[in-house]
């Protein structure tokens, strides 16, 4: 597969992985609609440019950008988000393997409140 289709037909292999998984998600609208979520948290997702992008630790983000296997994810903002990395189309590292990578990170740092809401348990920054 090449083009378009490669990105959705991988995606589409990354969410049957994740089927069925607790507490583990794909719903929303806008920003997100195609996303995998944990808790309401994405941690990853196809954008409408077709683009895999995961939420990792800053330092693995910045692992897979030097390796060439990643490109710095701005959201449209101009401002490279810390957390988030776009896996390049011709990289031959697993989605869904990042996806599992991902979803370790994003669900270390969250945990749902008595009314159902999430929070971070981490710091934001560094102490």
């Amino acid at each position: 597969m090449t083009g378009t289709g490669a990105a959705e037909g991988r995606y589409a292999e990354v969410i049957e992985d994740f089927r069925g998984r607790p507490n583990v998600s794909q719903e929303g609208k806008g920003f997100g609609s195609t996303a995998l979520k944990v808790n309401g948290r994405i941690f990853a997702m196809l954008t409408p440019r077709l683009e895999y992008v995961v939420k990792l630790p800053r330092g693995r983000v910045l692992e897979l950008m030097a390796s060439g296997d990643g490109i710095a994810y701005d959201a449209g903002k101009g401002r490279p988000m810390k957390e988030w990395v776009v896996i390049k189309p011709e990289s031959s590292l697993s989605w869904t393997a990042l996806a599992e990578e991902a979803l370790g990170f994003v669900s270390r740092g969250v945990e749902r409140r008595a009314d159902g809401r999430s929070q971070r348990t981490r710091p934001l920054r560094p102490q």
